[in-house]
């Protein structure tokens, strides 16, 4: 428990610090592009920041996956949840954004909110056991077509920049929920062999992390940074927890006390992530 927990904290220290490398790297490099994907992926990687960024989320990444094969998705989700806070405090100390008061209280009723809701599932076993096949394919399907949908509204020409940065940061964060969700049903799997490992969900991951690498990018072009990061780890952990619920079977809640208090920090969650998308910009950084 103790090391799975562990393995969450550093994930989630090191995807925020990815998030703002991967941020200060993609509006130095050419605009991302639908119909030039390769290009696109060497403009952003000849950016050093972006390519420093990229290597952190990969070490972040396996710190994840660890945490995943030790812990319930759920508890993961609270873990990375209070990242926000890394994030705001990272944003501001070391990559020169500038917070103001209503971003702060965005962010840490945001995180308070994430926490309560995954705290609250009730007693978890990090033993795949228990799933269910017709919510996995619903829920991987479903939430897919999200990210899908959300990008597709992204592109709509009487969109502003900010507001397709936010879209394009929440698909991002739906489809990164996707990829989570696979690489649980996969951590659980793995027990079996690891020629478990190659399925249709691995495919699914592969092509959730892919879509979700351009609209990451492109996002964070677009849109204020730290609104866009706090986006896309908002709608992870959401896509996230509602598949611990209706795939790995978490309990909603024990109790009507619980249950309350899970409803109430969704609202808190929707309420702090209305109040981010202010005017953040780093000091001195013309708007783009």
């Amino acid at each position: 428990m103790i090391a799975g927990l562990a393995l969450a904290l550093g994930s989630a220290l090191g995807t925020n610090v990815a998030f703002l490398l991967k941020q200060r790297g993609a509006v130095l490099a050419p605009a991302v592009r639908a119909r030039h994907p390769l290009r696109s992926a060497v403009g952003l990687f000849r950016s050093r920041w972006f390519s420093l960024g990229w290597a952190v989320a990969v070490v972040a990444w396996g710190l994840h996956v660890g945490a995943l094969a030790l812990l319930p998705l759920s508890v993961v989700q609270a873990v990375l949840s209070g990242g926000l806070v890394f994030l705001a405090v990272l944003a501001e100390r070391y990559f020169g954004f500038h917070l103001g008061r209503r971003q702060w209280a965005g962010v840490i009723v945001t995180a308070f909110g994430l926490a309560v809701i995954a705290i609250t599932g009730g007693a978890h076993t990090s033993a795949l056991r228990h799933y269910s096949l017709a919510g996995l394919i619903a829920v991987e399907c479903g939430v897919f077509a999200l990210g899908v949908a959300l990008i597709r509204v992204s592109m709509r020409g009487s969109l502003g920049p900010a507001a397709r940065g936010l879209l394009l940061g929440a698909a991002a964060g739906v489809l990164f929920g996707v990829s989570d969700i696979a690489l649980k049903y996969l951590t659980g799997a793995l027990h079996g062999g690891l020629h478990r490992i190659v399925s249709e969900w691995t495919l699914a991951a592969l092509a959730a992390s892919v879509l979700a690498f351009y609209a990451s990018a492109r996002g964070l072009q677009l849109g204020p940074g730290v609104a866009v990061i706090a986006f896309t780890s908002v709608a992870a952990n959401l896509a996230a927890i509602m598949g611990g619920i209706l795939v790995f079977r978490d309990p909603i809640g024990i109790g009507a006390l619980a249950i309350v208090a899970r409803l109430i920090a969704f609202c808190l969650v929707i309420a702090g992530a209305a109040l981010m998308p202010a005017p953040v910009r780093a000091r001195g950084a013309p708007a783009r």
